[in-house]
């Protein structure tokens, strides 16, 4: 069936896990076996009163019997459900890792095209319901296989002429099971969809609850969340819908057996041809043959349930990151070769390179066109350009966040892409321009980035380094206050000098400040600027900003407009001509002078 191609994927799972599995399997149908012999001690016991002439110690055997049954039942339900449903959640939480791996792993295109909420859904809820599949629809499955065909054989054997009559609703079932599981896959797979997107909803309106409350919008996005739970209602009630009335018709169904036996097996009673036992075992089987039937319906539900779920997390399994490691040089060898030449007093080649470097987020729309440039080792670096012009995405393509053609972008006399992304990516240290912090400390931030466990001493340095020695000194718990979830509880500014810290602690070969001064006064400016000159010195630094006062430390300004260079020089010398760095330092100068006098 094309529901089972999914659980492909789960094959190795399965089987890593086998020896589980089929213990649980043996421990679940010694239970149904336990359980089948439980109605012939009472068929025995009924048949010995209703003779007449009986002895209590017949009957306190039996019961005791059934007693040491039903407690081994309980013994061999713990066995199979510990077996089975233990093995379920190992996969799901290996499942649950794999994906998660995956997805640090996707690049930054894949998150353009798929929102958080939808992910986390795929996370989370249809891996419950993959873990379903595989545990409860698994014993569900054996149940209905083994119970309903040894049920079936003892009735036949015990009494074939009642049996025969009493099993006609029987293929009615089966129809009515294969029919209704074509009909819920549509539904299962709207209502996963539904689930991402109410997921979604949720998770955009708490990220941002600030603008929302300033803009005082909070009925919008009540309006909009209402609209999706009550999409995401609309398709759970179709289901409840079918489930409605298929569970009560085969509940019917199942009841009719047990009608046409009380009918025929009591006529058979009256003449002699059936003993009472027998009957009230037969009624006994029919009543436990009702749980596979109906385990039959709960078994369709959660494999195809499953299925849908799976198909969606295999879509993300399958998909391939666009960036990731191609032909790889001996990085370790490699850096530890060019940091002695880099480093050497006849240093001649640059430690960045761009060769007419061109780049498109949409095709036949470039973001970059005809970049030229070179870099050598300590050099200070300043970008600047109107919105839009491409400074972030040329940042960017240093270290393939976002991927350049080959042969256009060289580090250490490589192509970007001949590198081991991770050891590419160790050689920055970024501040970028969201300032994203995670909900944990200030201290726990900083040090986000090294592997030490003791980098006291660094801190402390790079606390002052950044100047946020003096806000320390506000919060009560200094370093180890709490930011709250993307730093709620700090000030953009103070944002900011926390991920510069954290980029500066690394003490990376390259450091970006992707405009990252932009809510830090020019005071603090400053001193963080003057003391990344004497910290820094024959480490290159590249710093995006807007403001001429941030670059004028760059040994060269690179001016860039629609994606091309406009303008490359010495600070020194743009100031002279009358392009755009010579514009924006004289309208800078005439807005602080208003402001200031």
């Amino acid at each position: 069936m094309k529901i089972f191609r999914e659980y492909k994927s789960l094959l190795p799972y399965l089987s890593q896990y086998r020896n589980r599995y089929i213990l649980g399997l043996i421990c679940l149908v010694i239970v149904d076996a336990a359980q089948i012999i439980i109605p012939q001690f009472i068929r025995i016991a009924i048949d010995i009163i209703s003779a007449g002439d009986f002895q209590w110690r017949q009957i306190i055997v039996l019961c005791l019997c059934m007693i040491g049954t039903a407690a081994f039942i309980s013994v061999g339900r713990f066995f199979w459900r510990y077996f089975i449903h233990g093995s379920s959640r190992r996969i799901e939480a290996q499942l649950r890792e794999k994906l998660f791996d995956h997805l640090q792993k996707m690049s930054w295109d894949f998150y353009q095209k798929n929102k958080i909420g939808d992910l986390m859904a795929r996370s989370i809820n249809d891996l419950h319901a993959v873990r379903m599949s595989i545990g409860m629809g698994l014993v569900a499955f054996f149940d209905f296989i083994f119970m309903s065909t040894a049920i079936l054989i003892i009735i036949f054997i015990q009494d074939s002429s009642s049996a025969i009559y009493s099993v006609i609703p029987l293929p009615i079932i089966t129809i009515l099971i294969l029919v209704f599981g074509s009909m819920v896959v549509k539904k299962f797979r709207a209502a996963h969809e539904a689930y991402s997107k109410i997921s979604d909803n949720a998770q955009e309106t708490f990220a941002g609850i600030n603008v929302i409350k300033s803009f005082v919008k909070e009925w919008w996005f009540v309006k909009k969340f209402a609209s999706s739970n009550d999409e995401y209602r609309k398709v759970n009630m179709e289901l409840v819908r079918l489930f409605g009335f298929f569970f009560p018709f085969v509940g019917f169904l199942s009841g009719l057996t047990i009608l046409i036996m009380l009918a025929i097996g009591g006529v058979r009673v009256i003449n002699g041809d059936m003993t009472p036992g027998s009957l009230v075992a037969m009624f006994r089987y029919l009543n436990m043959l009702i749980w596979p039937l109906m385990g039959a319906g709960f078994m369709v539900n959660m494999i195809q349930r499953g299925a849908v779920a799976l198909s969606r997390i295999n879509e993300i399994l399958n998909t391939e990151p666009s960036i990731k490691n191609e032909q790889i040089v001996d990085s370790s060898e490699q850096i530890a070769a060019n940091s002695q030449s880099f480093c050497s007093e006849q240093l001649i080649i640059p430690v960045l390179e761009l060769s007419n470097l061109e780049f498109c987020y949409e095709v036949d729309k470039p973001s970059l066109e005809g970049i030229n440039l070179k870099i050598m080792r300590g050099q200070w670096l300043g970008i600047m350009g109107r919105t839009g012009s491409g400074k972030s995405t040329l940042v960017k393509t240093f270290m393939r966040m976002v991927d350049p053609p080959a042969e256009t972008v060289f580090v250490f006399g490589h192509d970007v892409r001949s590198w081991k992304l991770e050891n590419l990516r160790s050689l920055f240290a970024v501040s970028p321009q969201d300032s994203y912090l995670f909900s944990d400390s200030i201290a726990n931030n900083i040090r986000f980035g090294k592997n030490e466990t003791d980098c006291e001493s660094d801190m402390e340095k790079t606390i002052t380094l950044a100047s946020l020695n003096k806000d320390l000194g506000i919060f009560q718990d200094g370093k180890n206050t709490l930011v709250g979830e993307r730093g709620l509880t700090l000030s953009g500014g103070q944002k900011q000098r926390t991920a510069i810290a954290r980029a500066v602690i690394m003490d990376s070969e390259f450091l970006i400040l992707d405009d990252s001064f932009s809510a830090v006064d020019n005071e603090t400016e400053f001193k963080i600027l003057e003391n990344l000159r004497k910290e820094r010195k024959g480490r290159t630094t590249i710093i995006v900003s807007h403001r001429v006062s941030t670059l004028k430390y760059s040994d060269n300004i690179l001016v860039l407009d629609k994606g091309k260079i406009l303008e490359y020089g010495k600070p020194g010398e743009l100031i002279k001509t009358e392009g755009y760095y010579s514009k924006m330092a004289a309208f800078q100068s005439m807005v602080s002078e208003k402001l200031y006098g």
